[in-house]
């Protein structure tokens, strides 16, 4: 039965949210009225074991699919994997073994159901056609486009222009994204702003197989937390989504107060468009605190990887470290293995992991930003010895509830 004006229009506004671009709406306006369940694609090169927040960009916006109905189709791309992207890459991407895209992929698939519906998404391994693909096949798929159409691309002609190699494999990579999308039979198909050109390339190749081209929609590039660079963990700017609870909310509580505006586009679904608004006019008038919106979003992403039980004790946790109201008891204990001797002060900072190096930990300690249990630890010397149980705090933000254990 096909959906209503009104029905339409209010799909369109939960799909256009935080969104970058949708190519074409006019289509896809017309896709939903028809009332046909759409297949909804995204791909997944699995590159790196785990998946953090800026994965999810994407992932939210499936499940926002899948929630008014459609079918989602995720798809790892265990052969594009062996190529390497090069979207947004200024030298030639190396390519990974089958083991580690293998390897990889089996960590994905555990991952993804922790935003998206099991009922409603379908996996799918771009290998199931490409390792059938013979040698003519695939240079009758690379005849569909010329290189002078590949130097059209960004980030192609940067590296062209700056007389820096371009591996010839880098060219299939986008046309076998669009092919992805030809045996899927994609209606829609979502992909970062970096990945435009792959995805009108999925459009040119269904129209040229007889296919109704896909709607592309684009998703902005999720920033970490330093506020600048794309979400990486290679950067470490990043919050796995397999990180503990109180990891999730102390890393999301450190973003900026600018970028929370847009992480809570791209990641909350409890906060809706009307009540951001709300909130952003409420602190503007000095009525509500940016904490504590914060603190709403850390919470939001904290139980919806661990449950509310485990995000309620990271935010209790938090809240006992940071603003001094509860039991810091609540927050984990994390083991910290040490010498028989003991460490001093800045060396067990270090190695609980809450500052990169001694002489950033001994900076910490000149600038009285070192707290044990609350108090400002005032002796650089001082020794903790295995057996030491307490709250080692850097700054308000920074802390762990560490127990030092002998090696």
């Amino acid at each position: 039965m096909p959906n209503s004006a009104s029905t339409v229009a209010s799909a369109l506004a939960l799909i256009e949210r935080g969104a970058d671009e949708l190519l074409k709406r006019e289509e896809l306006a017309e896709r939903l009225a028809s009332g046909r369940p759409l297949r909804i694609k995204a791909g997944f090169d699995p590159t790196a074991p785990d998946l953090h927040l800026g994965h999810t960009v994407l992932l939210n916006k499936l499940r926002v699919f899948q929630d008014l109905g459609h079918e989602v189709v995720f798809l790892i791309g265990d052969f594009t994997g062996m190529i390497g992207d090069p979207s947004g890459k200024n030298v030639t991407r190396k390519p990974l073994d089958r083991e580690q895209v293998l390897a990889n992929a089996r960590t994905y698939a555990d991952q993804v159901y922790k935003v998206l519906d099991p009922e409603r998404t379908v996996v799918r391994f771009n290998s199931e056609w490409f390792g059938s693909m013979s040698a003519a096949d695939m240079i009758r798929l690379a005849g569909q486009h010329t290189v002078a159409r590949m130097l059209e691309r960004d980030d192609f002609a940067k590296r062209y222009a700056a007389q820096q190699p371009i591996a010839i494999h880098e060219f299939l990579y986008p046309l076998v994204q669009g092919y992805d999308s030809v045996a899927l039979q994609a209606d829609v198909e979502l992909g970062g702003t970096d990945q435009k050109f792959n995805l009108l390339m999925g459009r040119g190749l269904q129209e040229h197989h007889g296919q109704k081209p896909q709607v592309v929609l684009t998703m902005p590039l999720l920033e970490g937390l330093d506020g600048v660079q794309k979400m990486s963990k290679s950067l470490g700017n990043y919050i796995g989504i397999d990180e503990p609870a109180i990891d999730i909310v102390t890393k999301a509580m450190k973003i900026g107060d600018a970028l929370m505006w847009k992480w809570i586009d791209l990641l909350s679904f409890q906060i809706s468009v009307d009540e951001a608004a709300a909130a952003r006019r409420a602190i503007g008038a000095g009525e509500l605190n940016p904490r504590d919106l914060k603190l709403r979003l850390a919470h939001e992403l904290a139980a919806r990887f661990h449950g509310e039980a485990a995000a309620d004790e990271a935010v209790a946790g938090w809240n006992a470290a940071v603003r001094g109201e509860g039991d810091t008891r609540l927050l984990p204990l994390q083991e910290v293995a040490v010498p028989g001797e003991g460490l001093r002060i800045a060396a067990a900072l270090t190695a609980a992991g809450l500052t990169p190096s001694n002489s950033e930990a001994n900076r910490k300690l000149r600038e009285r930003a070192v707290r044990i249990d609350g108090e400002v630890v005032e002796d650089a010397q001082r020794v903790l010895l295995p057996g030491f149980q307490g709250l080692l705090q850097v700054g308000k933000r920074t802390f762990a509830r560490v127990l030092l254990v002998s090696t």
